[in-house]
């Protein structure tokens, strides 16, 4: 199981946000760049960044801390929010981002998707947020009407190489993962998944990769590293990373 480690960027700072909700954000220390080199220091070998201002309409704000991530950190990096336009696209490419996460795009327009894949190649990752088995877009605050099965089941189809699911009920409240409606997701994709959500200790971490279906292939864990709960040296000890050149998800 891969274990990657979030980075949740909000006006240029390290923050987590509680179920999606930017009402209820926690800023932490530490700049971006640093945190993502800690990572990588403790045995990190892909990194998951979020821009939280671009995921509502500022696509501006954080690029120069992407920048700064990808100078800090050599590695595989991929990046979710507001990434909805050929510009933005070419500008996170131009940076050296490895993998692009499109979500509000991908339930919205998919065939949008698929003329990007056959653009620019392997380099999507579909996002899926769903809140009680339905796909919340535009910064988890509005209902696409969309179910999470059904946009999985044609994730192939448009030309992406893996799924991020995330069970908004989940996300930052470290009350476990939703395994189970990961495994759903698994069973309907044929493309590899990424467990995201509610990992709040180590123990969370090895009952996913035991109870796991066997197309889930990585798990994101955020506020648990941030609170001190689940340590990125401890995680990695326990989950030796796989090099980045194998990672064609």
């Amino acid at each position: 199981m891969t274990i990657i480690p979030a980075i949740d960027i909000f006006d240029g700072r390290c923050v987590r946000l509680r179920e999606g909700s930017y009402a209820e954000k926690t800023e932490y220390t530490g700049d971006p760049a640093d945190v993502a080199r800690s990572f990588l220091d403790a045995g990190a070998t892909r990194v998951h960044i979020v821009d939280l201002n671009a995921a509502r309409g500022d696509a501006k704000t954080n690029r120069s801390v992407i920048r700064k991530i990808r100078g800090a950190a050599p590695c595989l990096l991929e990046i979710g929010g507001g990434v909805r336009t050929l510009d933005d696209i070419r500008e996170l490419l131009d940076i050296g981002l490895d993998r692009l996460v499109v979500g509000t795009v991908f339930a919205k327009n998919p065939d949008t998707v698929a003329e990007w894949a056959n653009e620019f190649g392997n380099v999507f990752i579909a996002g899926i947020d769903a809140r009680d088995g339905t796909v919340r877009v535009s910064g988890w605050t509005d209902d696409s009407g969309v179910r999470a099965s059904d946009l999985a089941q044609r994730a192939a189809e448009y030309g992406v190489c893996s799924v991020v699911y995330t069970n908004i009920a989940h996300d930052g409240v470290m009350k476990g993962p939703d395994v189970a409606g990961t495994n759903e997701i698994a069973e309907v994709s044929s493309v590899p998944v990424i467990l995201s959500g509610g990992i709040g200790t180590l123990d969370d971490l090895r009952t996913a990769a035991a109870t796991a279906h066997k197309d889930v292939v990585g798990v994101i864990v955020g506020r648990a590293i941030y609170e001190g709960t689940v340590t990125p040296k401890e995680a990695f000890a326990a989950f030796p990373q796989p090099d980045p050149k194998e990672m064609a998800w």
